[in-house]
């Protein structure tokens, strides 16, 4: 239940991502999202010139549109305008198209009347779209360039996806890719955007800050519980309140989710939590035995108790995944490296 509800909330993302061959689009999609999707993911036609890619685990959707150089591109528009508009029409708003990138190639240093074109037929059809100069090496006022061409772009990000090494020997690092992610999520819709933040794997911190806000929900909810004037009978509503919560924080990093690992995850951080939470548990229970005043003041310590014990597998939770996904590149680690970590997070804050 509570892993069907994670991920019915994060929901799903779609990215639209369109350029001419050879400007880098592959590439780009591999740097921003998890598991090498342009690589690794599935695609499937969904008109002539384009193919949605996904990937098992990865909340995301790349619509690749291909076809830009091509003589007769309007043809190519014109069925990219009716899956579009087809998409628009569900009901259901997990299958519309959330944001466009339109990627142009630094090194051709000119915007073709395709790339213009679309762009304007992508914001009048409702897509937000984020222009993107790819392959930036010395920008030489093209951003600005490509700003005053694509005038209906919410911004032009320019980035380098990937280390380059140029002939003369400078080392050129990666660029941009952060500001791009973090562009993409002011402009996504809310309800897609933890979806986006479980997908990139760029910037850890936005998986952070979004589980931060789930942790402080549902320890006002555990405090709730914890209030409950039936000696012990808190604990049975906190255990579901904080698997939910512990799912939820696993979606939004990314994580793929199991019944099984939820379960392991709050067993192995209920044998790990300090002598304080549990000895402050138990005097709480305790004095819900006393009828009347003990009952009360039984319940107002549970309350302090559970939240307080909420927020910390919470946190210890979230310290312990952005340590992992620092380490990995942004990459998921395994449930082994989680249940560890998330161990030794706990010992520490309980200490």
């Amino acid at each position: 239940m509570a892993l069907d509800l994670a991920l019915q909330q994060r929901g799903r993302v779609n990215i639209l991502i369109a350029g001419r061959t050879g400007v880098g689009k592959s590439t780009l999609i591999n740097a921003v999202f998890q598991g090498n999707l342009a690589t690794t993911g599935q695609g499937r036609p969904v008109t002539q010139h384009t193919r949605e890619v996904t990937k098992e685990g990865v909340p995301v959707s790349i619509f690749d549109t291909r076809g830009l150089e091509l003589a007769d591109f309007a043809a190519t528009f014109e069925e990219l305008d009716r899956f579009i508009v087809d998409r628009r029409r569900n009901a259901d708003p997990q299958q519309h198209i959330h944001i466009a990138w339109v990627c142009i190639a630094e090194d051709l240093r000119r915007v073709e009347s395709a790339e213009s074109d679309l762009v304007a037929r992508l914001s009048r059809l409702g897509v937000p779209v984020i222009g993107v100069i790819t392959k930036t090496r010395s920008d030489k006022g093209f951003r600005a360039t490509v700003q005053q061409l694509l005038p209906a772009a919410r911004n032009v990000v320019s980035v380098r996806a990937i280390q380059e090494e140029l002939d003369d020997g400078p080392i050129l690092p990666p660029k941009g890719l952060y500001d791009l992610v973090n562009l993409t999520m002011e402009i996504v819709p809310e309800g897609h955007r933890n979806a986006f933040v479980a997908g990139q794997k760029i910037d850890v911190e936005l998986k952070q800050r979004r589980a931060h806000e789930i942790v402080v929900g549902v320890a006002l909810a555990a405090a709730t519980a914890g209030m409950t004037p039936i000696p012990f009978a808190d604990a049975i509503i906190l255990i579901p309140i904080q698997i939910g919560m512990l799912a939820s924080i696993t979606a939004v990093f990314g994580v793929p989710l199991s019944q099984g690992f939820l379960t392991t995850l709050i067993a192995s951080g209920a044998t790990s939590v300090g002598a304080t939470f549990t000895g402050r548990t138990i005097v709480a229970e305790l004095l819900k035995l006393i009828p009347g005043a003990g009952s009360t003041a039984g319940a107002a310590v549970s309350a302090v108790t559970a939240g307080m014990l909420t927020t910390a597998f919470g946190e210890a939770y979230i310290a312990a995944l952005v340590l992992l996904f620092q380490r990995g590149n942004g990459e998921p680690p395994t449930e082994e490296a989680i249940i560890t970590a998330f161990k030794a997070q706990l010992a520490r804050r309980g200490s």
